[in-house]
């Protein structure tokens, strides 16, 4: 037999979970937000002062315009209830802004960047400049890039010469982007600043750090020589470390795609000349290599950084 003092506490306790509850219905935002959850009373009351903080944490997500704003406890993140059974389960869950952030990140951890701008990162197919006419062979060939890509991964890449500020560098990291969609990895290294951080690393005590760096950009399924022909040109750049990888890169198939000023035959004269004199075979093999890694266009358009 149930106890007297049971039975009152209970009742105590109905009274108290009722009347918790018909206060936080007063509020008609609770209310409207209870009532999608289409279960009973008997069981919302248990769970008020939850579906309380959840209320509050949904509609601030309603009203909010991006996760600087965000009011709730966690930044970007609810606490939902969620229906199970006869009863509720609470858990965190991300809000738009908070997934988009997380779909960019993801997005970005399969590009890989070497001194290249911040807006290259964020390069998109959707923002490239289309007026220019004379960007459309270059962006129907991108675009014929990424299809046939993801049935055949040993295409060539292009080399795409031009004049400064024509946006080169941001056709092809678009490109890159959209097959890090897919989780391809790429890299984007900037020829100067790259061959200068390889020499630094090279120097230094910790000789892991150089090869980690070069043979990353060595193997890495797409690749993009950014600005080839800004460097000084010296026999280790050229002979050590641009010569070597695009031999291997040739040799596995790997897709290379190259940025620069100069066309072909300006670069084949640029790598010939050091500081040792003219060096015309060595300059041939490099352009060579290009040659069979890449097909060649030409890109002249506006200066778009103006």
């Amino acid at each position: 037999m149930q106890k007297i003092s049971d039975s009152f506490k209970k009742r105590n306790l109905d009274s108290f979970l009722d009347e918790a509850y018909d206060e936080a219905l007063e509020n008609e935002e609770f209310k409207k937000f209870v009532v999608k959850l289409k279960l009973k009373r008997e069981i919302l009351k248990k769970y008020t002062s939850l579906l309380e903080e959840s209320s509050i944490e949904y509609h601030n997500c309603q009203n909010c315009p991006g996760l600087a704003a965000c009011k709730n406890k966690i930044n970007g993140y609810a606490k939902l209830p969620k229906v199970n059974g006869d009863s509720l389960e609470f858990s965190y869950k991300p809000c738009k802004y908070k997934k988009k952030l997380d779909e960019q990140e993801k997005l970005h951890s399969n590009t890989m960047l070497f001194n290249v701008p911040k807006e290259i990162k964020e390069a998109s197919f959707k923002n490239i400049y289309k007026t220019d006419k004379n960007r459309y062979k270059t962006i129907l060939w991108l675009t014929e890039f990424i299809k046939k890509y993801k049935s055949d991964i040993h295409q060539k890449g292009l080399y795409l010469c031009g004049n400064f500020g024509s946006g080169k560098t941001y056709l092809i990291a678009a490109t890159f982007n959209e097959l890090a969609k897919d989780g391809v990895k790429s890299a984007i290294v900037f020829w100067p600043e790259f061959l200068n951080s390889l020499k630094t690393s090279f120097n230094s005590e910790v000789r892991s750090e150089f090869k980690n760096k070069y043979n990353y950009v060595k193997k890495v399924p797409l690749l993009l020589i950014d600005d080839l022909g800004a460097e000084s040109v010296t026999p280790w750049a050229r002979d050590e470390i641009l010569c070597p990888l695009l031999q291997y890169r040739m040799d596995e198939k790997l897709p290379t795609f190259f940025t620069s000023n100069l066309n072909l035959e300006t670069l084949e004269n640029h790598l010939a000349i050091t500081s040792k004199g003219d060096e015309i075979i060595k300059a041939g093999r490099i352009i060579s290599r290009i040659k069979q890694l890449t097909e060649y266009q030409e890109l002249i358009s506006k200066n778009l950084r103006k």
